[in-house]
Formats: C-alpha cells, sequence, structure tokens
C-alpha cells in the first residue's frame, strides 16, 4: 500500500506525467515534443530482393508521420498540448488514402496493457485558392457549423498482436466521423474480420484497389459499438485545436478488448470480438504493436494529431 501511494504521488507531482493514469508499469512515454520515439510508417511485406513494387499495391503510400508545430494559414503556428511539436499523421487529398503510423513493441507477460494518448483530429484548412465551398456532405456553413467537418473521415487505434503459441490478432477501435457519403455518424465501430495479409493479397495485386480499406476492406464487416453518437470537440473551424483524452485496454491473457475512454465517456468492450487468424505465425512472438490510423472518406487531406502517448501494463 504504501508503495502504490508512493508511486501515485510521484506520477501526480510530474507535470509530463500526471495528466495520464498508468498501470502499475509504464513500458513507453512517448512526449512527441522530444521526437518521434519510434512511430514510423506502416510498410506492407517486401521480397527478398528490396523490390518495393511486391509491397501490397494498398500499402506502398501510407506516408510517415512527422513532427508538427500544427501551423495553420490563419493562426500562424498553435503548438501541441504539451510544448511545440505533436505527432502528426496526414492523409493525401485522395478520396479514402489512408496514413498509418505504427509503434513496435515486445511483451515480457500477458495481461492488461492501456494506450493513452491526447489527440485532436482535422481536415485541412481551405483557403479561397483550394475551396471546396461552403456545404459538405450535410453540412452548409452558417458562421457556426463549418463544411470540413464533414470533409473528415474516420481515425483508428488498434494492436497487432501474437503470443507465444503464434496465435495473432488484431484488436481495433475506430472512430468514424462521416459515412463514405460523407454524411456524419460520429460513432465508434470495429470490424469482425481479421485484417488480410499479404500473404493473402500476394497473388491479387491486379484486384487490388490502392486507396481501399487495409483493415477491413469490405463496409459490411465494420459493426457499430452502439447507437450512441460521440460528439469529440471539432470546435467549428479546421484551425481550432482542443485536445482530447483517450484510454485504451486490452487483455493478452484472453486476447480481449476490455475498454475504451473518450473524455468522459467509457464504453464497456468486453462483447467486442476480436478475430483470430487460422494459422500460427513464427517469428512474431509476444508481437507487441500499436498502430494509429486516419483515412479521408472526401479529396481533402485529413489529420490525426498526437500530442503524447503512454502505453502501460500491470505485469
Amino acid at each position: 500500500m504504501v508503495s502504490d501511494d508512493l508511486r501515485r504521488a510521484l506520477i501526480a507531482a510530474d507535470p509530463k506525467l500526471s495528466k495520464f493514469n498508468p498501470l502499475p508499469r509504464i513500458l513507453a512515454f512517448d512526449e512527441f515534443n522530444t521526437g518521434t520515439h519510434g512511430w514510423t510508417e506502416l510498410i506492407g511485406n517486401h521480397d527478398g530482393h528490396g523490390n518495393l513494387d511486391t509491397v501490397d499495391k494498398h500499402m506502398r503510400d501510407f506516408r510517415p508521420p512527422q513532427l508538427s508545430s500544427c501551423d495553420f494559414f490563419d493562426t500562424g503556428t498553435h503548438g501541441a498540448m504539451s510544448g511545440t511539436y505533436a505527432l502528426k499523421v496526414a492523409t493525401r487529398p485522395v478520396t479514402g488514402h489512408t496514413a498509418v503510423a505504427i509503434r513496435r513493441l515486445t511483451m515480457a507477460q500477458r495481461g492488461i496493457v492501456q494506450f493513452e494518448t491526447y489527440f485532436t483530429y482535422k481536415s485541412e484548412a481551405a483557403t479561397a485558392e483550394s475551396s471546396l465551398g461552403n456545404t459538405f456532405g450535410d453540412i452548409e456553413w452558417d458562421g457556426n457549423l463549418h463544411p470540413s467537418e464533414a470533409q473528415f473521415g474516420c481515425f483508428t487505434i488498434a494492436t497487432d498482436l501474437c503470443d507465444g503459441d503464434g496465435i495473432r490478432y488484431h484488436t481495433v477501435m475506430r472512430y468514424q466521423n462521416t459515412d463514405l457519403d460523407n454524411k456524419l455518424t460520429r460513432r465508434w465501430v470495429y470490424p469482425v474480420v481479421p485484417e488480410p495479409t499479404p500473404r493473402e493479397n500476394l497473388h491479387n495485386q491486379d484486384n487490388l484497389v490502392a486507396t481501399e480499406d487495409f483493415t477491413a476492406p469490405n463496409p459490411d464487416d465494420w459493426h457499430a459499438l452502439d447507437e450512441d453518437p460521440q460528439f469529440l470537440c471539432y470546435n467549428e473551424v479546421p484551425t481550432k485545436v482542443n485536445w482530447h483524452y483517450l484510454r485504451w485496454q486490452f487483455d493478452t491473457r484472453s486476447r480481449t478488448n476490455v475498454e475504451l475512454q473518450v473524455n468522459d465517456r467509457v464504453m464497456d468492450l468486453r462483447n467486442v470480438p476480436v478475430p483470430q487468424y487460422p494459422d500460427k505465425y513464427d517469428g512474431l512472438e509476444n508481437l507487441l504493436n500499436f498502430y494509429v490510423s486516419v483515412r479521408t472518406h472526401s479529396p481533402v487531406r485529413n489529420f490525426l494529431f498526437l500530442d503524447s502517448a503512454l502505453i502501460s501494463v500491470d505485469w
């Protein structure tokens, strides 16, 4: 008890950590004001000759994450929540394009794993030269509402996990801001199928679409967590940044989701299915990878910013 009280007091006294609620052991604390901390571009597998043309067509242009001071055309440098720089994951202005950042670790034991971050999401601000107009999707500009909110598609938090038995699986949660018709949905969804693998796609490259959803290509394979939308703070225009708190837990003993908290909403994920791959994997023992992605449903660049991230466990 004394040890736990001392630990909590030390965390509370550290302004960098006190905004988080970590489990007993901190595996990684990534404050992006000091660098990318191992978060890198996700690229698909390539052959033994290093031929990048053998990478899955839809994974060849995921774009690397970058450090950003959150600059905007109207206000200049916004800065991150803590310091100057945030980690920025940015799509191209191509409908369906996805950008992904991944963090690769391994696990020393099985148990509860928790990912925490402060994030914000935005569509690229339009200037007079690049404007798409004052109406988009189901939003018409009225001085308060802004069409750029309907120009943001979705962002995803996910893992790629494999235990000592060779069983590989992903835990995945996605905030779907709009559907593919750019209509606001603002709901949490999850896939009911495992992500297609490079082996599955190896002889199917001609049929792959570069902008398809790499996590689950068929929209019918995404199910809503519930019918309740979650209204996040977009704050009316694409150049106002408000940071949101996210805490996500999963259990590598039972290979299940546990809980997701976003700001003041806490969601029980224990009944969310976690599909496993039918084949066992060699060479991936104790895999503990995290990734975040952003996908645009419009011909407008979409951004996901992370101020900082903390990964902790109960081992």
